[in-house]
């Protein structure tokens, strides 16, 4: 089980686009943020699309936000690929330790990675969030289409009345489950390939969730 803290100005640095965009907001609208910081430990993660090693978490120094850094995130299809690299997951099992009198939300969620689709390709990323042993589910999907070569970004955001929030005064664990899937369609996959990523060559991808609060009802 890893656990993981965050402290230091590089994690400040990776972080301060997401505290531009929160901070001011939350305190407009008078948002209560705890005043303590969350850990959150990685219970498990599984999938083919983050192999052991491959992500981590980090949280935002005002707790108003976590990044989860992917780097080996690649779904293809085409020359050099496998028959089953066409879709590629990851489920992450969240143990988050939220001070006192706090329940939260994803509010919502920055996606990016790279990808390069030939002409008739597609490819969709989708994404859920729910906490363990609640019915509730948010779920997002975002579909791309060839011919494409360049970053890409996606963005879940969720309505207030549609968030997903941790029952109060327990801990729950709490599942990301991400996807990227990747067809053919009509380009020739024996001379041509496409993909998709939530990774770079040049350094990992990080996927930011931005956290809403608010208090729990007093007993």
């Amino acid at each position: 089980m890893s656990r993981f803290l965050a402290t230091g100005s590089a994690l400040a640095a990776l972080c301060a686009p997401v505290l531009a965009t929160n901070a001011s907001p939350a305190a407009a609208a008078g948002i209560h943020v705890p005043p303590d910081k969350i850990v959150i430990e990685v219970a498990t993660v599984n999938g083919s699309g983050c192999p052991a090693g491959s992500a981590a978490v980090a949280v935002s120094p005002d707790n108003t936000a976590f990044t989860i850094t992917y780097s080996k995130y690649l779904a293809q299809v085409g020359i050099g690929a496998l028959p089953t690299d066409f879709r590629k997951n990851c489920q992450l099992n969240l143990i988050v330790h939220v001070p006192q009198g706090f329940t939260y939300a994803v509010a919502s969620a920055d996606y990016r990675g790279f990808a390069h689709l030939e002409a008739g390709a597609t490819a969709v990323q989708k994404a859920s969030y729910y906490f363990q042993g609640q019915a509730d589910t948010s779920v997002a999907s975002h579909p791309f289409k060839g011919p494409l070569a360049d970053n890409w970004q996606a963005t879940d955001t969720t309505d207030i009345a549609q968030r997903v929030w941790s029952p109060c005064g327990e801990e729950r664990n709490f599942n990301v489950n991400t996807e990227l899937t990747v067809a053919a369609g009509t380009s020739d996959p024996e001379k041509t390939t496409s993909f998709m990523s939530m990774d770079s060559t040049d350094g990992a991808i990080n996927t930011i969730y931005r956290l809403a609060w608010k208090d729990c009802p007093s007993r």
